[in-house]
């Protein structure tokens, strides 16, 4: 088993994988082939996104780059099991998603993807301690509540309600919220967005260092290219299609990144 090490104080300690798996190459945890997202608009058929094919190995660290439009945002819901694809297969762990019934999407979920949203989708009558503490009745081996809120900040702001926080407080705890889950796929859409300069480099850190350390798989869409430079992988997303797929063979640290 692994030695417990000492940790800072405000430093969340995340749940190794078993010593077996930790020992294991890294492999292939998401794999698309030949995928497709078409919507139909009267007669007319509309491509979020043509003939995706790419493969994210577990542990990496993936940015998802492209414009408004380009099929980011579709990529990462069909990670997630929150949306179907019309065509191609997706697999995890060599089970393929567009198979899954319902109940075995919602257990995908359940199990192994935590999702930092956009627009934070925290429960308004809970505090921020209880927004993140809603992981327990979800799964188990889940992370302390409250050392995923210091982690991000916010020891001090763990019992208000979100209309008590500001934008950016909401962002960190949806942040929190998603590594408290300890998933092996954490998708992140604009994690940083509404966040200053100071605490988008430690939430970025937070994610480098599941990745590297824990070996989570973590996939960040993001229109800002300067977050290229941490990532294991880049991903270019235009018309939604596959633009470029860029393996980076010597990222920077998250606290090296300025925007």
């Amino acid at each position: 088993m692994f030695k417990k090490k000492k940790k800072p104080e405000n430093e969340i300690e995340i749940v190794d994988l078993d010593e077996e798996d930790a020992q294991e190459d890294i492999h292939t945890v998401i794999e698309f082939v030949g995928v497709c997202k078409k919507y139909s608009q009267g007669e007319n058929d509309f491509y979020a996104l043509k003939d995706a094919s790419f493969s994210i190995n577990e542990g990496e660290m993936v940015v998802i780059l492209g414009p408004s439009g380009a099929g980011k945002s579709t990529l990462l819901n069909l990670l997630g099991g929150m949306d179907s694809a019309s065509g191609g297969q997706i697999l995890f762990d060599g089970s393929d998603l567009t198979t899954f019934s319902d109940n075995q999407l919602t257990h995908y979920r359940a199990q192994n993807v935590g999702v930092v949203f956009q627009f934070y989708n925290l429960i308004p009558t809970l505090t921020a301690y209880e927004n993140v503490a809603l992981m327990r009745d979800i799964k188990d081996n889940t992370l302390d509540p409250a050392k995923a809120l210091e982690a991000v900040g916010l020891k001090e702001h763990m019992h208000q309600f979100p209309s008590q926080m500001s934008g950016g407080e909401q962002q960190r705890t949806s942040i929190a919220r998603a590594v408290a889950k300890n998933p092996r796929l954490l998708l992140c859409d604009e994690p940083t967005g509404a966040l200053d300069t100071g605490t988008g480099k430690e939430v970025l850190k937070l994610l480098q260092e599941m990745c590297r350390d824990k070996k989570r798989t973590v996939v960040m869409v993001t229109h800002n290219s300067l977050f290229a430079d941490i990532a294991d992988t880049v991903i270019r997303v235009k018309n939604g299609g596959i633009e470029s797929i860029v393996h980076n063979e010597d990222p920077k640290d998250a606290n090296e990144v300025n925007w």
